[in-house]
């Protein structure tokens, strides 16, 4: 029995090759294209259920202490611009944490806020937050109350333990 030659058969192995090597690329492409839109998606959700949770706090407080004036009612937490940018998810996730340790601020009289500021930055001045298995530094370097809203503004660095 006589074997064809592999010379006929030539060109149909070259347009095959190209064929599935076209389709290697394009699923990569299209796989790249994927992850990069789900990862957006992805950051959007997290930015916008840290803000519901905030709004639903602030919520919350503004119904219970709306009869009274001289009384916090809403903390706003900031973060200053560091050299190296953190992840504004990863900023966002520490703002959160740390707008948690000062709801005991909720509802305190605004006269009475000087014993309490020097508590609050002798307690948290230099706290450290795990955030995503990293450690982060919070340094307070504003507060700030005006019209019932405690302005807190502060520097977010990664921790370096010795």
């Amino acid at each position: 029995m006589r074997v064809p030659p592999f010379k006929r058969f030539r060109p149909f192995s070259q347009l095959a090759s190209i064929f599935v090597l076209g389709m290697i690329v394009g699923s990569v492409m299209y796989n790249g294209i994927f992850h990069a839109s789900y990862n957006n998606l992805w950051l959007k959700y997290q930015e916008s259920r840290i803000q519901i949770e905030q709004y639903a706090e602030d919520i919350k407080t503004l119904k219970k202490y709306n009869k009274q004036q001289t009384v916090i009612k809403e903390i706003r937490v900031r973060a200053e611009q560091q050299d190296p940018p953190l992840d504004s998810i990863t900023v966002k996730e520490v703002l959160l944490k740390l707008s948690n340790d000062l709801d005991v601020l909720r509802g305190r009289s605004v006269f009475e806020i000087d014993t309490d500021n020097k508590i609050t930055r002798s307690l948290l001045n230099g706290k450290i937050y795990t955030v995503r298995d990293k450690e982060y530094e919070v340094q307070i370097k504003t507060m700030l109350i005006l019209e019932g809203v405690l302005q807190v503004w502060v520097e977010i660095t990664v921790s370096v333990r010795s």
